[in-house]
């Protein structure tokens, strides 16, 4: 293993580490009142340190947030031309959220803070904003619009709803797993809301 190698591998030890105690110490004690020192001193480092790995407490939260949307901009780049747009999106967002077991209680903790947290809830839609600009694009591509007419922008903010939405449901009911419950949520929305629908 070369030292470039070891190198990076600390690194992402290190950020994996700052990352988790700030999720416990939001857990335990809310956003607001833990501060960026106690953080620092959880995870062993300096306040210095912190700051080489994040910018902000919200940072720690969303964690590499970037390079999911990075994930998702490729399989969506990757989809077959004659894969049906929104079909391409739904599969997508499945895939890009297709988590390791071992990797489920740290996202459970995260998407807590993420969607329930007033604090962060303002710095949530800078981050949505990144995701849906990736899927109007998409859109755009496939149907000869620009990104930001009406119909990319649609497909951007009710996929990525849905997306949410299921997040949501996955957090409160430890029946469902969270591909099925982002399946379900993308269904019902490819197909119209079909359990809506007045039987004949």
């Amino acid at each position: 293993m070369t030292e470039t190698v070891v190198a990076a591998d600390a690194r992402e030890e290190t950020r994996a580490r700052i990352e988790q105690a700030a999720l416990d110490l939001f857990t335990a004690q809310g956003f607001e009142a833990v501060t960026i020192d106690e953080v620092a001193d959880a995870a062993g480092i300096s306040r210095r340190t912190f700051f080489r790995y994040f910018g902000t407490k919200a940072d720690a939260v969303w964690g590499q947030f970037d390079g999911h949307v990075v994930r998702l901009e490729a399989m969506l780049a990757a989809t077959a031309g004659d894969q049906p747009v929104l079909a391409s999106i739904c599969a997508a967002y499945v895939e890009v959220n297709d988590y390791a077991a071992a990797d489920l209680p740290t996202l459970r903790q995260r998407m807590r803070l993420i969607l329930t947290e007033p604090a962060l809830l303002a710095h949530s839609q800078v981050r949505y904003g990144d995701v849906d600009r990736v899927v109007a694009a998409h859109v755009a591509r496939r149907t000869g619009v620009a990104p930001d007419a009406l119909v990319p922008r649609l497909v951007a903010t009710s996929t990525r709803a849905a997306a949410t939405t299921a997040f949501e449901l996955w957090l409160a009911d430890g029946r469902i797993t969270l591909g099925a419950a982002l399946h379900q949520a993308f269904d019902e929305l490819a197909a119209g809301f079909p359990s809506l629908r007045v039987p004949d």
